[in-house]
């Protein structure tokens, strides 16, 4: 049709800055899933507990977080954010080649917090950029760059498998603060060495494989590997800044990439436009500034209670689903190698492809279900999918075949979760509110919180308790979503708003999905 003809004409004028955005983020997407599957070779290479490796996740997503909003700054110009997505891309390959050189968490750590401000600004820049140049017509686009996380996400797994080692080098009782004495033992068919003897550990050492420094995992191999694969991604931004004439010092020459902003006057009806110097109207969206001054608004005065509890149980809610794809993510691996379930290394491997390559298919199913059925009704199948996987895993822990169909469930409930919360809840508000910048904070805290919280629960309590608390942020999050639910009903509601204005926070809401 003919909406079809002006998107396809849109993406031939816009093809290479189009698919370098979209590649930046399958460098996301490879950054944020390998962590789970190498966790016990992480451990065993810096020799520390699971609390202590479980701040590696935290310094992730808090730096992620603070990369999010640092890159805002780079968004002004093209150049700046094409330099921006360049120095981040090539800062995840940086990290994956620097990662098997260490050997202490506090420095393992502070790489994967430089992972994440660069993941934080590539979130922020890619989603900003694709929306600046196809404007009403982004929404596709964006669940295409999307799409690309979890591919990222799926790969970063499989390209770690066949490096992880087959035997678990830690004690199976081994605490943070432990001052008894552990054994280790390293299997020799896996690392092709020879059985290496039970050696008892001082108080003041942790748990960890010492054989040669903890050099006997071929897990190495896996992050070079990956930093081979991520090059490619500065590269492309790199021959977009050349197309653009970015590389030479010509500040008079305009980009061409900046001609999206007279383009998309071609696609949408003129109107009354603000007398703001600002190019593209979307910026001054209420609901997409800082949470800062989001906060500081006005006509936030005179709401009613109503109004502000939708932003805090929505958040909530998002707290808790975003959070437990974090933690599963991140622990289904250590889960299924532990007592009962005892899976082997390898197998249990392809745990984390599972769950990403599910999330990766849900997305795309999304697509066609958000436009027959409710952000409501699908954001409530989602909750109550969540808490069913769980207790049925729970019910069935001695299972390998039902943690794999859980796994991928799991993946498939919690994709769309994200979009249909933040499209109710604009809904609910009808633009009005701070919505997406509320939502978007809840989600990434919750990312953060939550896989400390689990890591040290999973570490002094044993594996049962992954499940355990998969059940009870399940339960909270159907609790939340039922208080928002009763929330919006009370809620007297806003002034209309033209359908012009709604259509633009959709497609915007769309440029936070996860």
């Amino acid at each position: 049709m003919g909406c079809d003809g002006r998107v396809s004409g849109l993406l031939r004028r816009n093809l290479q800055p189009t698919l370098t955005y979209w590649s930046v983020f399958f460098s996301f997407g490879l950054c944020i899933a390998f962590l789970g599957p190498t966790l016990l070779d992480l451990r065993c290479q810096t020799h520390s507990s699971l609390p202590q490796i479980s701040w590696v996740f935290f310094s992730q997503q808090l730096c992620l977080l603070l990369g999010s909003a640092l890159g805002g700054v780079f968004k002004r110009t093209l150049a700046q954010s094409l330099w921006a997505l360049f120095t981040s891309s090539l800062a995840i390959s940086l990290v994956f080649a620097v990662i098997p050189f260490c050997r202490d968490v506090k420095v393992l750590a502070l790489v994967m917090a430089l992972a994440g401000l660069a993941m934080g600004c590539i979130d922020t820049v890619a989603n900003m950029q694709l929306v600046r140049m196809y404007q009403k017509d982004s929404a596709v686009f964006l669940q295409v760059l999307h799409f690309f996380v979890g591919f990222g996400a799926l790969l970063s797994p499989l390209i770690a498998d066949p490096f992880l080692s087959e035997a678990n080098c830690l004690p199976a009782n081994s605490t943070a603060n432990t001052t008894s004495r552990g054994h280790l033992f390293h299997v020799s068919r896996v690392l092709g060495q020879h059985h290496v003897d039970a050696k008892p550990w001082s108080n003041q050492t942790l748990p960890g494989l010492t054989p040669k420094d903890g050099s006997g995992t071929r897990v190495s191999y896996a992050f070079w590997i990956m930093a081979l694969i991520n090059l490619p991604v500065p590269m492309a931004v790199l021959m977009l800044l050349s197309k653009e004439r970015l590389l030479t010092c010509c500040p008079q020459r305009r980009p061409l990439l900046l001609s999206a902003d007279e383009l998309a006057l071609e696609t949408q009806p003129p109107e009354k436009e603000d007398a703001s110097s600002l190019p593209p109207k979307f910026q001054s969206h209420p609901g997409h500034e800082d949470l800062f001054s989001c906060c500081q608004r006005k006509n936030l005065r005179g709401a009613p209670y109503s109004f502000f509890a939708i932003h805090i149980t929505a958040a909530l809610v998002l707290f808790m689903t975003d959070g437990l794809t974090g933690a599963y993510s991140a622990f289904v691996y250590s889960y299924a190698v532990e007592k009962p379930l005892s899976v082997g290394h390898k197998v249990a491997g392809y745990l984390p492809s599972l769950f990403w390559g599910f999330i990766t298919l849900g997305r795309l199913l999304s697509i066609p279900i958000s436009s027959r059925m409710k952000p409501a009704t699908m954001v409530f199948i989602n909750v109550v999918g969540v808490v069913v996987t769980f207790l049925v895993l729970l019910i069935f822990s001695y299972n390998v075949v039902f943690l794999f169909v859980g796994t991928a469930s799991l993946g498939l409930f919690l994709s769309s979760t994200f979009p249909s919360m933040l499209a109710y809840t604009e809904d609910s508000l009808q633009y009005k509110g701070c919505a997406t910048t509320v939502l978007v904070t809840g989600a990434g805290v919750g990312e953060m919180v939550l896989q400390m919280l689990v890591g040290s629960i999973f570490q002094a309590q044993g594996s049962y308790s992954f499940l355990v608390c998969g059940v009870i942020f399940g339960c909270l999050a159907f609790t939340f979503y039922i208080l928002l639910l009763f929330f919006h009903r009370m809620h007297p509601g806003l002034p209309s708003v033209p359908t012009q204005d709604r259509s633009i926070g959709m497609e915007n809401s769309e440029s936070y999905q996860r």
